[in-house]
């Protein structure tokens, strides 16, 4: 019987507004650089895989100045090579500073998906505990405040509040032990395979892979879904 459910943060539970692609997009005509967002929209999951474990070996916040800008330019490298478009790493990483100036200048916002809100309700009435767990490794505790999460979440773990992040088992059972139960008892939901399925089927929490845009068709070892509203039939 479930007693939790724990979820990823980034492209689970919020998302950027404008969406990535569209910012992308956006961004490299500024360099001249003609690719259609759908085209970046397709190109993400593989790059994002990259940097998630990436950061999950060594986080930004351990490595020098030098070494994170090495990593976001081979990450925006790898975006725009999966959309078709071969970048030097300098403009790449001249792409990822104004992508983070336009977040610093709150012309990009996070938003909810709109299938959360009602979700986490639904979770909520039913007794389930809801955690969250992220490899974010800043306090995250803001940011659930002002996107009103924290109404419906009983705890957050982040890779800063373990020392390690995700597909490792241990920040797994630390929220498995905040949530008060056995991992046998624990779902989590998230949008990365090989971080949140893997990473919590390790800590034998049962593992649902959320694909928003039907991208991982071929991962037939575990749930997929499309929507997090569809959470609530398996708990």
């Amino acid at each position: 019987m479930i007693k939790a459910v724990l979820f990823d943060l980034y492209y689970t539970l919020i998302d950027y507004d404008p969406p990535r692609e569209e910012m992308q997009a956006e961004l490299c005509r500024q360099f001249g650089i003609e690719v259609t967002p759908e085209a970046i929209r397709r190109a993400l999951p593989a790059a994002d895989r990259f940097f998630y474990e990436e950061n999950a070996r060594l986080p930004s916040r351990k490595r020098s100045p030098a070494e994170r800008n090495e990593l976001y330019a081979e990450y925006e490298a790898r975006v725009l090579k999966g959309a078709g478009v071969e970048v030097s790493k300098e403009i790449a990483l001249q792409i990822m500073a104004k992508f983070g100036m336009k977040l610093r200048q709150s012309e990009i916002r996070l938003v909810l998906y709109d299938d959360v809100v009602p979700t986490l309700a639904q979770l909520k009435g039913r007794g389930l505990t809801l955690g969250l767990v992220t490899n974010v490794d800043h306090d995250i505790s803001p940011t659930c405040r002002e996107l009103g999460l924290s109404s419906y979440l009983d705890f957050l773990v982040t890779s800063l509040d373990v020392g390690v992040g995700k597909p490792d088992p241990a920040i797994f059972k630390v929220a498995v032990e905040r949530a008060g139960v056995k991992a046998s008892e624990a779902m989590h939901v998230g949008d990365q395979y090989y971080i949140d399925v893997l990473g919590a089927r390790s800590a034998g929490i049962k593992p649902l892979l959320l694909d928003r845009n039907d991208f991982y068709q071929e991962f037939t070892d575990c749930i997929r879904i499309r929507s997090l509203a569809e959470v609530v039939g398996y708990v």
